[in-house]
């Protein structure tokens, strides 16, 4: 009976101390200018529009992160969730990526369109999808090419995530 309160107090305790731990962590969060969080994505980021990637802002990314990672699929689409961007080794002290430009030193893999670098949102005319854009903090780079799929980089980053965020954004036509 004594050990079953013993260790019932250090169970709560425990629980108690991780509770306050995180609740003092901050998270990692993931913005853009272009659009809010559940808000429409601007035309001229689409297969509509120009094509090019919205301007994209990391917050409170964790001291010992050593590298980003920006994933952006739709998981809406007919086909099974499609991927319209992979980008990795983003450096850890970068705090955005500006409009339509790549950041010095990250490599950018294919998406479901076949191809590398960014697709934009291009949903069937009709149909109005949630498109996620989202970020991973890693305690690592990573070793992969340009030819690797969502689900290499996935499986390859899974065991360093120190944090993650995500954003969506929506688009119909």
């Amino acid at each position: 009976m004594r050990n079953s309160k013993i260790l019932a107090f250090f169970i709560v305790f425990f629980s108690l101390g991780l509770s306050a731990f995180f609740a003092n962590a901050e998270a990692m969060q993931l913005a853009s200018t272009a659009f809010e969080n559940g808000a429409t994505i601007p035309v001229q980021y689409t297969c509509d529009g120009q094509n090019i990637h919205p301007p994209i802002s990391f917050v409170d990314i964790p001291k010992n992160t050593q590298s980003l990672v920006l994933i952006v699929h739709d998981p809406d689409a007919p086909a099974g969730d499609w991927t319209h961007w992979t980008l990795w080794d983003i450096p850890a002290t970068m705090q955005q990526i500006a409009e339509n430009e790549m950041p010095k030193g990250a490599v950018t893999g294919m998406n479901s369109f076949a191809q590398t670098g960014y697709g934009g949102p291009c949903p069937p005319s009709g149909q109005r999808h949630h498109y996620a854009f989202d970020a991973y903090a890693l305690d690592t780079s990573l070793i992969l090419s340009n030819q690797n799929t969502r689900q290499e980089l996935l499986h390859e980053m899974k065991p360093h995530i120190l944090a993650q965020a995500e954003l969506v954004g929506l688009y119909g036509r």
